[in-house]
This record gives structure tokens, C-alpha cells and sequence, in this order.
């Protein structure tokens, strides 16, 4: 078993670091219980040789106010590429820094050959991925010397020879891997939109003691002439029909950490609080009781 280190993260709503808020972040420490910062973002080198620069100065400043959670993008854990050992050199050494409560990565792949594209991208759901995924993570987790959760991503097309239900391939990833699991309620909704299932089948699905954390995120709405797709924008407001969803997801999981994930067209620090104060709402955790356990 791997160990686990995910008490700090408290079962109530955080909120994205990103780099336009930091300093509005240190000058009000707003009454938010948590926040995620994205792995990469902090892999910078200073003269020393070693881990440094600006932006992880100031996500050591901010992890001296609240506990941090660590979410990668980059790690491509479905790619046929080697597993990056000097990215995951990095994290290890970021962790050891930060001492995090959670650590996640993507179900998904974004290079070939070394050459990266910039997008999370999805895998079919087959055996065949499924026994590669185990093993990436597997390898990812001796390296680290702990457990991480894997998010389930957004698609947009399906893959003809995928075989097992996309709830049924994370959830046995999870049990083989001896991995948790994101969960991602926006990208439950989109994938059910765009490929025509129910998105409460997926939540019934999926075994409740495998979800450590849960994504929620706003997303966009394109007209083709071929029909309506649904896109992972993180560029918005959560709308109400993931909202529903989320209370639904609470109602299987609860005591689960959330995170408003918003990573473009940012708006003021105040939007993402409003939006992790609305999440706190359907937990059942008023604005008293907010004040009180942050205090």
C-alpha cells in the first residue's frame, strides 16, 4: 500500500492558484479553506541549481497561510514516451517543498516522441491502455513514495475499439493501481453531453471510497452543423446543470474536498471565492460556519 498524505486538504471548497492572483492572495488571505496550484508552474530553477524563482517563492508564502494540493498537467501518464524521470526529479523534489496533501495527474497522454502537444488528450478504453496505465502510475507512485489521484478528462471524440465504460476503466485503474481518483463533475457532464450517456450512471458508478477530491470548472458550448459539443474551457462560471450534478456527487461522496478550477479569462480573486462559497452551500457548510472552522 501506498502511503497516503491527504488530511491537511480539508472535506470543504478551495480554489486555483494562478499567477495574477498571487499577491491578492498574501495581501487579504481570503477565507477560502484551500488551494491547488499546477506541479509545472513551479519547476523553475534558480542560480543555485535547484528548485527556485519567483513563482515558487510565492507558493511557499501562500502554503504558510493554508494547505496546497499539487495538480499536474504535464506528466503524460498514457503516453508510450518513457515516463519522464526528470519531470517527475522535479515533482518529487516540489512535494518535499510544499508537503502537499494531495497530488494528482490526468488519465490522459499529450506527447510522442518527446514532442509535446498542449492538450490533455484521451485514451481508449481498452484492456490493453488500461494494463499500461497501471503500470505508469504504479511506476509513478515507487518513484514519489506516495499515492496520487487520477482525474478523469474531457473528450470529444470516441475511439471505435474503446470497450469498457469510461467509469468502469478509472474506477478498475484506481483498484489495480492502488491509485484515488479526481473526480471531475464538469468533465463527467461534458463526456455525457458529447457521447450521449447519463452522467448519474457515472457517479453511481464509481466506488465511493476510491474519490479523495473533485473538479468542478466552467465550460463552453459550441454549435457545429453537425450538433452541440461541449468544451473543457476553464474559462467561466460553473453552470447550473454541473451544479446539479455536483450535488448529486456530494450526495454519493461526501467529506470530500472541491476545487473551482479557472485557468484563462480569469476574473477578480472574488468571482472564485464566491464560487467556492457556493460549493461550501450545497456541502451543507453556511458563511457562519465557514467563518468559524477558518478561523
Amino acid at each position: 500500500m501506498y502511503s497516503q498524505v491527504n488530511g491537511s486538504i480539508p472535506a470543504r471548497a478551495g480554489i486555483g492558484l494562478r499567477a495574477p492572483h498571487f499577491q491578492a492572495v498574501l495581501d487579504t488571505l481570503p477565507e477560502v479553506a484551500w488551494f491547488e496550484a499546477h506541479s509545472e508552474n513551479y519547476f523553475g530553477i534558480a542560480d543555485s541549481g535547484q528548485l527556485g524563482g519567483v513563482p515558487l517563492h510565492y507558493l511557499q508564502r501562500v502554503r504558510e497561510h493554508y494547505p496546497v494540493s499539487l495538480h499536474g498537467v504535464g506528466l503524460s501518464l498514457g503516453s508510450v514516451d518513457p515516463l519522464d524521470r526528470s519531470h517527475l526529479k522535479q515533482l518529487k523534489t516540489l512535494i518535499e517543498i510544499i508537503e502537499p496533501g494531495l497530488v494528482s495527474e490526468h488519465l490522459s497522454w499529450s506527447s510522442v516522441d518527446g514532442q509535446y502537444f498542449n492538450d490533455l488528450l484521451p485514451l481508449p478504453y481498452t484492456e490493453e491502455a488500461l494494463v499500461h496505465l497501471v503500470e505508469r502510475v504504479s511506476a509513478t507512485q515507487d518513484f514519489l513514495g506516495r499515492q496520487i489521484l487520477v482525474e478523469n478528462a474531457s473528450s470529444y471524440l470516441e475511439f471505435a475499439d474503446a470497450n469498457i465504460p469510461e467509469w468502469e476503466f478509472i474506477a478498475e485503474l484506481a483498484r489495480r493501481a492502488d491509485c484515488k481518483i479526481l473526480l471531475d463533475v464538469n468533465n463527467v457532464y461534458v463526456n455525457a453531453m458529447n457521447h450521449g450517456f447519463d452522467p448519474q450512471h457515472f457517479l453511481q458508478a464509481v466506488p465511493v471510497d476510491l474519490v479523495e477530491e473533485i473538479h468542478l470548472a466552467g465550460h463552453t458550448v459550441k454549435t457545429f452543423g453537425e450538433g452541440v459539443l461541449r468544451i473543457d474551457t476553464h474559462d467561466q462560471l460553473v453552470c447550473d446543470a454541473v451544479w446539479d450534478l455536483y450535488e448529486s456527487a456530494v450526495q454519493r461522496f461526501p467529506h470530500v474536498p472541491v476545487l473551482i478550477e479557472w485557468d484563462s479569462r480569469l476574473p477578480e480573486l472574488d468571482v472564485l471565492l464566491a464560487e467556492a462559497a457556493r460549493a461550501d452551500g450545497i456541502t451543507g457548510i453556511g458563511e457562519g460556519e465557514r467563518h468559524a472552522r477558518l478561523a
